[in-house]
């Protein structure tokens, strides 16, 4: 038999806000229950933000250095940063000639102990200093003389709902936990009787998923070898 041959399966917020009321046997009949469900799906995308690193967040951005400027401001989507390094050149690419230093990220009480933060030099470590919009702090302040960009992979917030027209910022794999963590928050206004259950079926579908977020990579571990003194 034939195949569909496509793989674009996907839902308007308006078919998971109704897929999630079927599942506590609700049909939603006014304007209120979905502005309570579309409210609801932005807060379980704001606790997804505490549930580990979102590989489809995950962005490369850059920042031109300024000789003597030791803090940058991030793209208001950041959520916080995972690894930087310094390069030679910009503008989105690289070429052969470019050069990447990567630098260690400190906390902040590594980054206040520092006694001259405004030293500068090549930078080594960073600090992020996660507010509304986080900020990057760069020790030693950059020189500009070799190194003139700031490039950082940063994890990012899951956009807003919006329109129920609009198609969710979430992968498909993320798809049932999206559903299923929907329907588990709509049960307390609805049907207090499936919390538990709705509850349950949200955990694991969403273990499942952040289990299968991740990078597929080798791993290669050698055991430490010791010798004695001959005595």
């Amino acid at each position: 038999m034939a195949t569909s041959g496509t793989t674009s399966f996907n839902l308007s917020i308006d078919d998971i806000i109704d897929e999630a009321f079927n599942r506590n046997g609700i049909r939603p009949n006014s304007g209120n229950d979905m502005k309570r469900a579309r409210r609801n799906l932005n807060i379980l995308f704001s606790d997804w933000g505490n549930r580990g690193v979102h590989m489809w967040k995950v962005a490369l951005n850059e920042i031109a250095l300024v000789s003597g400027q030791a803090s940058y401001t991030t793209p208001t989507d950041v959520s916080d940063v995972l690894e930087a390094y310094v390069s030679t050149t910009g503008g989105g690419g690289d070429n052969i000639n470019t050069q990447d230093v990567s630098i260690t990220k400190i906390d902040r009480s590594a980054y206040a102990a520092l006694p001259n933060k405004l030293s500068t030099g090549q930078p080594s470590m960073y600090y992020v200093d996660r507010l509304t919009v986080p900020a990057i702090y760069l020790y030693q302040a950059p020189d500009t003389i070799t190194y003139t960009y700031l490039k950082y992979y940063s994890i990012n917030r899951i956009e807003d709902v919006g329109s129920y027209t609009n198609t969710a910022d979430v992968v498909f794999r993320f798809i049932p936990a999206m559903i299923s963590g929907l329907a588990y928050y709509l049960s307390f206004n609805y049907d207090p009787n499936k919390i538990a259950i709705l509850k349950q079926v949200y955990e694991d579908e969403l273990l499942r998923a952040l289990d299968q977020d991740g990078g597929r990579t080798s791993l290669y571990i050698s055991p430490q070898s010791y010798f004695g003194d001959g005595v």
